[in-house]
Order: C-alpha cells, then sequence, then structure tokens
C-alpha cells in the first residue's frame, strides 16, 4: 500500500493510520472528525484508496503533523512506528545521488527520529486531556486556566493574542465575538457595588479549555517541528 499521496505535501490516509495503530478504520476516521471539531487539527480532505481486497475505500488524507496528533489520540505507544513510518516514506520521495548525500540524509534522519519523540512525548498526555476534561464544572479564568494546562503566563498570553482568540481591550485579554458565539468564553458585566465602577470578567467555558488545550499541543509540536 502507498502511504505518501502527495510528495510537495505529503498526507497519510485514515486507512494506512488504522493499520498502522491496529484499530477499526470508522474509529480512526471519528477520531479524526472530533479532533476537527474541536479545532485541534484541521478537517483533512477526502479521497479514496484501495484495500487489501482491492476495493475503493474513502479515506481522509492526513497531513504528517496532524498524522501525529491522530496517532497521539488514538494509541501514544505507535507514536514511534509513526514516525518511522514518514522517514521511510520521504527517503523513498527522495534518493540520493551519492555517497555523502546519502550519508547526510542518514544523519538528518536520526536527528529528526529524537525530535519527533520528544514532540511526541509532550504532545500526546496534552491531545488526551482534551477527552480527559469532560466532567469540569464552571468557567475558569484566564490564571485559573494557565494552572490547569501548565502554561506559563506570558507564553499563554502572547499565543491567545498571536492566535486571535483574544485581543486587548484597555488593557485587559477580551475574546473575540465568534469565539464567545460558539461557547467557548462567557463575559460577564456589572457595576461593583463598593465603588460603582464597571467591570467584565472573561472566562473560559469546559467546552472553551478542551479546545484551547488542543491547540495549545498542536500549537507546541508545530514550534518543536520548526
Amino acid at each position: 500500500m502507498n502511504y505518501l499521496s502527495n510528495v510537495v505535501n505529503p498526507t497519510m490516509s485514515s486507512l494506512d493510520i488504522a493499520d498502522l495503530v491496529e484499530s477499526r478504520h470508522d474509529k480512526v476516521k471519528q477520531s479524526i472528525e472530533r479532533l476537527a471539531a474541536r479545532g485541534t487539527i484541521q478537517l483533512p480532505p477526502m479521497g479514496e484508496v484501495k484495500n487489501h481486497l482491492g476495493q475503493s475505500v474513502s479515506v481522509f488524507l492526513v497531513g504528517k503533523r496532524d498524522s501525529y496528533i491522530v496517532v497521539a489520540q488514538l494509541s501514544p505507544e505507535f507514536t514511534a512506528r509513526l514516525v518511522d513510518r514518514w522517514q521511510e516514506l520521504e527517503a523513498g520521495s527522495q534518493l540520493p545521488t551519492d555517497y555523502l548525500s546519502a550519508l547526510k540524509a542518514l544523519t538528518a534522519e536520526v536527528e529528526q527520529r529524537q525530535v519527533l519523540e520528544n514532540q511526541l512525548a509532550i504532545a500526546a498526555p496534552k491531545v488526551q486531556f482534551v477527552d480527559s476534561y469532560v466532567n469540569a464544572t464552571g468557567s475558569l479564568g484566564f490564571r485559573e486556566t494557565c494552572k490547569l494546562l501548565h502554561i506559563k503566563e506570558p507564553a499563554f498570553r502572547k499565543f491567545l493574542l498571536d492566535s486571535e482568540i483574544m485581543y486587548l481591550l484597555a488593557g485587559k485579554l477580551t475574546p473575540y465575538a465568534q469565539h464567545i458565539d460558539v461557547g467557548r468564553f462567557t463575559v460577564k458585566t456589572g457595576e461593583n457595588q463598593t465603588n460603582g465602577h464597571a467591570f467584565t470578567q472573561n472566562k473560559f467555558t469546559p467546552k472553551g479549555i478542551q479546545w484551547i488545550a488542543g491547540l495549545w499541543a498542536a500549537n507546541q509540536v508545530q514550534e518543536r517541528a520548526a
């Protein structure tokens, strides 16, 4: 079975991922759809491949980065196998023409494997957390969310601003309207009974915390791959 569908923007089919992690294809597709719905990964395009019986099967064509997230979600114990498979595919798509190039390619592969294994070790528990945080009650403010996700406040603030999730209004982090509309934040306004000053409280909902945890994990993987 040919796993690499495009050399410039390589993808791996959801059927290939199912074979790799020894899982049912429909379960893999459901996991991909759930991760995409939460914004953890982009919803991959659809395609068709032949299965071992020669039948046409509708599949998702998953990019390299998102494939790591999917496998970390499904079966973290198979992440090393995924790293090996990608290295095999990429080495086969760009064969060296001389001994020096081959030596450099081998060295780069070893280094890349070490980097990717470190990335996956970091990302896997955070991605699993997205599913485990379903029993949370109430909404959490910025500092509480940082503590829950074990993120330093300056780094999280920069991430929220750079990702256009929140913006500064009178020096205070404020969520963009589209994120409020889909239920990722609650916004409470009122008046201080002591001094009469108006106030606004912006908090992540449990749904918002699930979503931002997945985005943060994906961002960490992408930064370490850069």
